[in-house]
């Protein structure tokens, strides 16, 4: 089995991604929300999928799911625009040029959502994947319609028990506070499919 850490340097890092390290403006801190890596044992064992063998976290935080990438063996390109300690911070998502031949995974900023989807596809092949971790009211709107109607959308894993996305990693204390109460989903995007979507329950 391969090694689950990325391969290369930090600058060989940027050449791939085509992203500079330095940028105008960052995410405030109070858009960080960490996910309970349960949300990767859900996606892979209840949802029954395989990921390409690499695979980038393109809005990685402090790694929650990254880690748990790894430790099904996984080979995980860890990148984020702000810089919280674990994998390579200063990496513009929205910036990237460079395309990347596995598929993308993340619990995008929610603000940004559409533009990380409709980004990561442009930035894959045919046949590869990208997986957001969303809340279920993203499937509503006009202007998301118009994203699905493309026919990307492959399938929703629809999570039967609430997953924890905690803000600035705070999983304790927002434990002790009750808990989550908002669904959430993976949103299943694959480019090239053309089709209906379709719905999974897991967790």
């Amino acid at each position: 089995m391969k090694s689950k850490d990325w391969t290369g340097n930090k600058n060989s890092v940027f050449k791939t991604l085509g992203a500079s390290n330095h940028t105008d403006k960052e995410r405030p801190s109070d858009d960080y929300y960490a996910t309970d890596p349960i949300a990767i044992d859900v996606l892979l064992n209840d949802g029954n999928v395989k990921l390409s063998e690499d695979v980038w976290e393109c809005a990685a935080g402090n790694g929650c799911l990254s880690k748990r990438l790894g430790h099904y063996g996984y080979n995980v390109l860890s990148t984020d625009l702000v810089d919280r300690g674990y994998g390579i911070g200063g990496v513009d998502f929205l910036a990237c040029t460079e395309m990347f031949e596995g598929d993308i995974i993340t619990n995008p900023p929610y603000k940004l959502a559409q533009e990380f989807i409709q980004h990561a596809l442009d930035l894959i092949p045919n046949g590869r994947r990208v997986f957001m971790f969303l809340k279920i009211q993203f499937l509503e709107g006009k202007k998301r319609r118009e994203l699905f109607d493309g026919g990307c959308l492959k399938t929703v894993y629809v999570s039967s028990s609430r997953i924890l996305c905690a803000k600035n990693a705070d999983f304790e204390g927002m434990r002790k506070g009750g808990g989550s109460a908002v669904a959430y989903g993976w949103y299943e995007f694959e480019k090239g499919y053309k089709g209906d979507t379709t719905i999974k329950w897991i967790n």
